[in-house]
């Protein structure tokens, strides 16, 4: 048994003192240790032997254990140290190292057109103004000259709330509230998110982007011209001196006479190509003088005024700017396409 006992501290010393991690080290101390080693065996079979070998196994035994616990002990602490001047060479800090710079971040590509579009009517004297998301029917059609079974509202498809409230479908809404508020001479625009029930595709989203233009004053003091030339300013402003604006004659309820606004195809410069169809016009919104029907509903005396107003799919404004084709690379969240912007 003494022989036993010798050899067990051999091993048992000599694999400790190889262990190169706490896990290993915690499967010899189980090995050497726990209540089915080899040595825990030894101090089980000590009541059989004689009184003098049982007094002289039994001092080598707890001896052992003792020398086999303190290795354990000293080896864990090597490993500790070892594992720790790791570290702190891996995460040492160098106080006197330059700083590293912070990767900003950018404004997205529909809000640096949005941007651009204010400050190029700010520079024309309008007022940039924003307006609420959820709109009443009152606000959103019937004040705009669209009244219950009017064929033009099937050009909408409305997102309807369920007490009786809807998310608005164009930004028109807030050029009523704007008018209930303030006196004519004024010039203002409405950027903002508006919402169909459209289904999305490449040129097609149910929530999008608007900026609408209205500029009141009194009767015979605004014309169609005025119109044109507002226009046609914002357009070569947002799309270079050689572009050329073309209204069309076209309906829409709020305005009499209504136009289709195109502007010449930045693509191609008005020559024809697969972007435009081979027209050499790219169609951007409509336009028109403000229906009278309008300012009643406001308040305002009829025949007393006069206006325009306008309104353009900023998102169709931003892939023409932009060259891009299809309308859900916007609202896709892909870095690798909004950071090119």
């Amino acid at each position: 048994m003494k022989n036993q006992i010798n050899k067990i501290k051999e091993l048992a010393l000599k694999e400790i003192s190889k262990a190169r991690n706490l896990a290993d080290l915690e499967k010899l101390r189980v090995k050497y240790l726990g209540r089915k080693s080899e040595l825990t065996n030894v101090l089980r079979g000590v009541k059989d032997l004689s009184k003098n070998e049982r007094k002289e196994v039994g001092e080598m035994a707890n001896k052992l254990r003792g020398e086999i616990e303190s290795g354990i002990k000293n080896q864990e602490l090597r490993i500790k140290e070892l594992e720790f001047s790791g570290i702190e060479e891996k995460e040492k800090i160098d106080v006197t190292y330059p700083g590293r710079k912070i990767q900003k971040g950018h404004l997205h590509p529909l809000t640096q057109v949005r941007y651009e579009i204010e400050e190029i009517f700010k520079s024309m004297g309008f007022l940039t103004v924003e307006g609420r998301e959820v709109e009443d029917e009152f606000h959103n059609f019937d004040a705009l000259n669209i009244p219950k079974n009017h064929p033009a509202r099937d050009l909408w498809d409305t997102f309807w709330l369920k007490d009786g409230n809807l998310l608005r479908t164009h930004t028109s809404p807030m050029q009523v509230r704007f008018m209930k508020e303030n006196k004519p001479p004024f010039r203002i625009i409405i950027p903002g998110r508006v919402f169909r029930y459209e289904a999305s595709d490449a040129t097609h989203e149910s929530n999008f982007y608007h900026v609408e233009g209205l500029m009141v004053d009194k009767k015979e003091k605004i014309t169609v011209a005025n119109l044109k030339s507002t226009i046609a300013c914002f357009m070569k402003n947002l799309f270079g001196e050689k572009t050329k604006l073309r209204l069309r004659p076209s309906y829409f309820p709020f305005v009499e006479p209504g136009f289709e606004s195109d502007v010449t195809c930045p693509y191609c410069g008005g020559k024809g190509c697969r972007i435009c169809k081979g027209t050499g016009w790219i169609e951007l919104g409509g336009s028109g003088m403000v229906n009278q029907k309008v300012f009643t509903s406001v308040g305002f005396p009829e025949d007393k005024y006069e206006g325009f107003a306008f309104g353009f799919g900023l998102d169709r404004i931003a892939m023409i700017k932009y060259g891009v084709d299809d309308v859900r690379l916007f609202y896709g969240g892909d870095l690798r396409f909004l950071e090119q912007f």
